[in-house]
Formats: structure tokens, C-alpha cells, sequence
């Protein structure tokens, strides 16, 4: 079996939890042919031979495979946690008008425990510094496989390195020298901004992202609906849907990553506040600003990432899959069909892995599902019956 790694946490050999490794910094992203100015209308060519070899991200998540992927130099106001430079990555050679939004996850920080230079919680830089299972790009990055649903779109890949869950807008002083630049919306933004300027005749837009680059994925989702308003929008969300909505959880963390800065203007969000402004309630708030997305998600019933990081922010998890459950059931009292695929087990996100292309549930290939999903056919919610079950 593939080592299973997650986006918050990577894993050992036997699946055990183990924190992510801090990446490292200024390391490059795997085999990029050319660089990107800023403004990404015009491409200044690299003359740097790409290298033999895929890298991966830093997280063990997917990262770009060689010989597809162009690097997009951000603007200075981007940045990772620690100030150093930002940039995105963009496979252009799929289908213009079908394109995938990947936002990348890699833990989160929250305290000056968790914020430390010497924690482990969360990825600090873009960078890499492991491989995909086996060594070879799989799960949706494998584009030569013909199962792949997002085997002809274009992509645009964003790193992750601000633990804020690419939420954040705030430079904040956790005491004793720990001042982090939870910069993560002002990064994913720009990189969203760009991607419609890039692919402005986008019919079909999956964003989708896996752990912490799932939470966000509504609220980005409602984003580009307002950038590209005649494109079909899907969101497929991977390994967060057990955070739950709890006021003061929602205000503490939020104060500190500055959230409150990534809160579009839509009427839909007139009354939103920090207590409000919660993981749940980004379903809820983009699918009434724009009823036409369609919501889906992935999670494992026993994600031991995703309890791990309740745990620290001390929530209960003893049951998660009850609390994933229940985030189903408010976000469907708001008003919003949120689609889901509950796989049972204790691993963490499935895009990047071969088991994208295996994993079963109550006889439902979770590829299939997702092919159907995204290809705009009818798709019910698949739930394990044994949830607990390996």
C-alpha cells in the first residue's frame, strides 16, 4: 500500500500521524518550462533546463509534473508566512476553456505554539522536498491516464504556505518574536484574478483543493463566479469537512488570520461577522450568492489529520465522522445541496493518490462519481455503512 499523506499532516509508513516537515525555502517546483510575468499577460521565457527529475511538494501533496507546468512570479504583496516570495504554477496545455483551480494545503497555525519557528503544523514556503506515491505524478495530476476526468484541463496550482487555510490578510504578533504573514487570501486571490485573465473563454471551472486548500474552496468558487459569470462552476472539497461552526472558535482563529479581509463584498455577506464567518457557513454564504455551483466534497469517516487539528483547536473528535454529518446537515439547512463522498477509514485526502482511481465505496467508484460530478450528470451522496472499517 502507498504511503498516505495528508495536507495538514504527513504519515508515516503505517498511516500513523506525523507532522509535516517545515519545506524548504526557495526550493523550485517540479520541471517548470517557463516563467510568468506577474501580470501574466506576457510570458518571459526561462532558459533554465527543466530538471530530469519530478519533485513534490513539500506536504507529499500533488505537485506540477515536469514538462507541463509555466511558474507565475506574484506581486510583492504576496508572500509566505515567513515574507519570503510567492508564486503559482500553470499547465496551459489542456483545454482552455475547461480548467481546474487547485488550491494546495499544508497545515495551519494558530497560536504562538503552533506558529513557532519551530513548529511542525504548517508549510512555511513554496517549495517541495518529497514525491507522489511510487515516485510518479498520480491521482488527478496523472494526465496521461485515461480514467482521469481532468485529464485535458488546464490548470492553475496554488501553493500553500501562510497557515491560514488561504484565508488570511493579516500580519499578526503572536508574542515572543512569532509574527507570522498570514497573507494566504491575498496569495490565492491574485492567483485567481490571474486565472480568469488567462483562460477568460473558461466554460467549465472545477475549484477543488485538498485539506487545508479544501476549506476555502466555496468561497473561491463564488469568486470566480463573479470573474468568469458564464462559466459552470463545480467545487470538489478534500479532507475539511468536520470543522465545524462554533462562535468563538470562529472569532479567536479569525482575529488572528485576519479573515475578515476575505469577506467579498456580496450582499449575500452583509451581515457576516467574525463569530459567523465560519467553514461551514462559506458553503452557505457562496452557494446563495451564486446558486449554480455545485458543492461536492470528499472526506475519510476517522481522518486522523483532520482530528489532529480539531483536537488543537479544541474541539471534540472522538466521532468525527458525526461532526462531518453534521456540517452536511447545516450547510443543507442554509439552503445549499452540499454532495459528498464519505469513504470510510483514517487516511487523509485521495486527489493526489492512486487510490483516486480504486477507492470504492458501497460499489460507487469515487472516479466515477467525480466524472459524473463534473461532467454536470446527477450524482447522489455515497456514505459508508462500516465507517470505522480500514
Amino acid at each position: 500500500m502507498a504511503v498516505v499523506c495528508g495536507a495538514l499532516a504527513a504519515c508515516s509508513d503505517d498511516g500513523s500521524t506525523a507532522a509535516t516537515t517545515e519545506a524548504p525555502a526557495s526550493t523550485a517546483p517540479a520541471a517548470p518550462d517557463s516563467t510568468v510575468a506577474a501580470d501574466t499577460t506576457a510570458a518571459a521565457t526561462d532558459t533554465t533546463e527543466p530538471p530530469a527529475t519530478t519533485a513534490a511538494p513539500a506536504t507529499t501533496e500533488a505537485a506540477p509534473a515536469a514538462g507541463v507546468w509555466e511558474t507565475v512570479t506574484a506581486p510583492a504583496d504576496c508572500m509566505c508566512s515567513d515574507g519570503s516570495g510567492f508564486s503559482w504554477f500553470v499547465r496551459r496545455d489542456g483545454d482552455p476553456t475547461k480548467v481546474v483551480f487547485f488550491l494546495e494545503g499544508g497545515g495551519a497555525c494558530f497560536s504562538a505554539d503552533t506558529c513557532a519557528p519551530d513548529s511542525d503544523t504548517f508549510k512555511r514556503t513554496v517549495g517541495y522536498d518529497g514525491g507522489f506515491p511510487d515516485g510518479e505524478p498520480s491521482g488527478i495530476f496523472d494526465f496521461s491516464n485515461p480514467m482521469n476526468p481532468f485529464a485535458d484541463y488546464s490548470f492553475v496550482f496554488v501553493p500553500y504556505c501562510t497557515g491560514d487555510v488561504h484565508l488570511g490578510n493579516e500580519a499578526h504578533d503572536y508574542g515572543n518574536g512569532v509574527v507570522v504573514q498570514h497573507k494566504g487570501f491575498v496569495n490565492a486571490s491574485t492567483a485567481l484574478n490571474a486565472m480568469a485573465e488567462l483562460f477568460p473563454d473558461a466554460t467549465e471551472l472545477v475549484v477543488t483543493g485538498e485539506s487545508a486548500g479544501s476549506v476555502p474552496t466555496p468561497l473561491y468558487a463564488g469568486m470566480a463566479h463573479d470573474l468568469l459569470p458564464d462559466a459552470r462552476i463545480t467545487v470538489l472539497a478534500d479532507g475539511s469537512g468536520a470543522y465545524p461552526d462554533i462562535p468563538g472558535i470562529n472569532a479567536v482563529i479569525g482575529d488572528a488570520w485576519g479573515t475578515m479581509a476575505a469577506v467579498p463584498p456580496w450582499p449575500e455577506n452583509a451581515d457576516v461577522t467574525p463569530e459567523t464567518w465560519s467553514f461551514p457557513g462559506l458553503f452557505i454564504k457562496a452557494g446563495a450568492h451564486d446558486p449554480a455551483i455545485t458543492f461536492a466534497r470528499h472526506d475519510y469517516a476517522f481522518d486522523q489529520t483532520q482530528s489532529f487539528f480539531a483536537g488543537l483547536a479544541g474541539i471534540p473528535a472522538d466521532n468525527l465522522v458525526a461532526l462531518i454529518d453534521q456540517n452536511e446537515a447545516e450547510v443543507e439547512a442554509g439552503g445549499v445541496d452540499l454532495l459528498s463522498y464519505i469513504t470510510p477509514g483514517s487516511s487523509h485526502t485521495v486527489l493526489h493518490r492512486p487510490e483516486f482511481y480504486t477507492e470504492t465505496v458501497n460499489g460507487t467508484l469515487l472516479v466515477d462519481w467525480v466524472t459524473s460530478l463534473v461532467a454536470g450528470d446527477p450524482v447522489a451522496d455515497v456514505h459508508c455503512t462500516d465507517c470505522a472499517a480500514a
